[in-house]
């Protein structure tokens, strides 16, 4: 039983040290906030204000992936998007449609509806979902049926040393055709896993979720 309990022991300090390593190099802890009503908006169906996730800031972030970075001329800001377009890509977004390069982002299936409160009414507003595939990930997406005014249409070339950020929510966006586009260099964090949402450990649809 001694030598059980200095193995079990030597263990949890290895365990520790691994994990003290990961946060300090290549793993962060983030709580999103939830007093920003644009933010909260544009990150559903995948996010909530509120969730506590890990970003993972080891190599560059790549086309397709969530990230995290400063609002280009708020850097006291932050924002989250999805890098939708690279340098000389050519992206058109129309209502939930999002063409690159030609080539139109394909939808899977739908996935469960949702309400978000709109930013700017302050009404609950009901929408669809479906999953959507980008560069291989597949992720929730918000819809616009039924929703009257949409966000404008984009179509752009992206200049060499900027990226494209696309809100998951189609109907109430915040993202590039709001604030931008973004410096690669200034989006060094992904949105990798989400720990528990906002209503803590018993809310079992927000915890320990792979985010893609």
């Amino acid at each position: 039983m001694r030598k059980l309990g200095k193995g079990l022991l030597w263990v949890t300090l290895a365990l520790a040290v691994l994990v003290g390593i990961a946060r300090a190099t290549v793993l962060r802890s983030w709580r999103i906030p939830d007093d920003d009503p644009w933010l909260e908006a544009s990150i559903a169906p995948t996010l909530r204000g509120g969730d506590l996730v890990l970003l993972w800031r080891l190599g560059k972030p790549h086309f397709g992936d969530l990230v995290i970075c400063p609002e280009p001329n708020r850097p006291d800001r932050l924002v989250i998007g999805r890098i939708a377009a690279e340098s000389g890509d050519d992206i058109q977004v129309e209502g939930a449609k999002v063409t690159i390069n030609g080539r139109g982002a394909e939808t899977e299936h739908a996935c469960d509806r949702f309400t978000v409160t709109s930013p700017t009414t302050h009404a609950d507003v009901e929408q669809d979902c479906s999953v959507e595939a980008i560069a291989g990930h597949l992720h929730m997406r918000g819809g616009v049926q039924n929703a009257g005014v949409l966000p404008a249409p984009v179509n752009q070339k992206i200049p060499d040393g900027k990226q494209f950020l696309l809100s998951d929510n189609r109907l109430l966006p915040y993202d590039s055709r709001d604030f931008g586009l973004v410096d690669p260099d200034t989006c060094t964090e992904m949105v990798l896993f989400r720990v528990v949402g906002k209503q803590g450990f018993f809310d079992e649809k927000a915890r320990f979720t792979f985010i893609k």
